[in-house]
């Protein structure tokens, strides 16, 4: 694809944002970085995955490394303020995004990239509903613990995105497009948001 593009996408848990996010990079040929994000700014900044993979998405109000630690330290200590590991994978979702074009899940990419202009933030949503349906089929649990485990990542996700980018996590008005990917499903929200992205002159 000879134009830049940075898809940013936001999500409920369960609302299909890393399928459709797969699905946006299949059909334009650009790579997906969701987890991968975690494995790159760790080898980017010397420190383990555990340390990203233990912060990811989430805001640990009592963290311990927050009271020890500095805004970062040196990667041989093996140990990070939550803050030290945001900043990081900051400037990781930067050097993604100056390399060319790329889909973003998640962490948010949104807020991180405000200051460029081939930018299409997208958040994803469903009913609960639908979302407890999908998380039951993929970790192959009970309703209830379903429904537990969507309340429980929303509201880490929400607190997450709010602490570092002073915004609003799911907010309409934080996003370019906000997409019940219920109504059209997985691949038909993808072609959606393709064809928003052509139209808004972005592709």
């Amino acid at each position: 694809m000879d134009k830049k593009i940075i898809i940013n996408i936001g999500r409920q848990f369960g609302g299909g944002g890393l399928g459709v996010a797969s699905e946006l990079g299949r059909k334009l040929g650009i790579p997906v970085y969701d987890r991968e994000l975690i494995l790159k700014a760790a080898q980017d900044s010397g420190f383990s995955a555990e340390l990203f993979e233990q912060s990811d998405e989430k805001r640990r109000i009592f963290s311990l490394t927050a009271v020890f630690a500095s805004i970062y330290s040196s990667p041989d200590e093996n140990y990070v303020s939550d803050k030290g590991l945001f900043k990081i994978q900051c400037s990781t979702i930067r050097k993604i995004a100056e390399q060319g074009s790329a889909i973003i899940v998640g962490r948010c990419s949104d807020y991180v990239l405000r200051d460029m202009d081939c930018i299409l933030n997208v958040f994803l949503t469903s009913p609960l509903q639908e979302r407890v349906k999908r998380i039951c089929e993929r970790h192959s649990i009970s309703e209830e613990d379903a429904e537990t485990l969507i309340l429980r990542k929303d509201k880490a996700r929400e607190e997450y995105y709010n602490y570092y980018t002073f915004g609003n996590w799911g907010v309409a008005s934080t996003y370019d497009l906000c997409i019940d990917s219920s109504k059209l499903g997985i691949e038909g929200t993808a072609d959606f948001i393709i064809d928003f992205a052509k139209r808004s002159g972005l592709l």
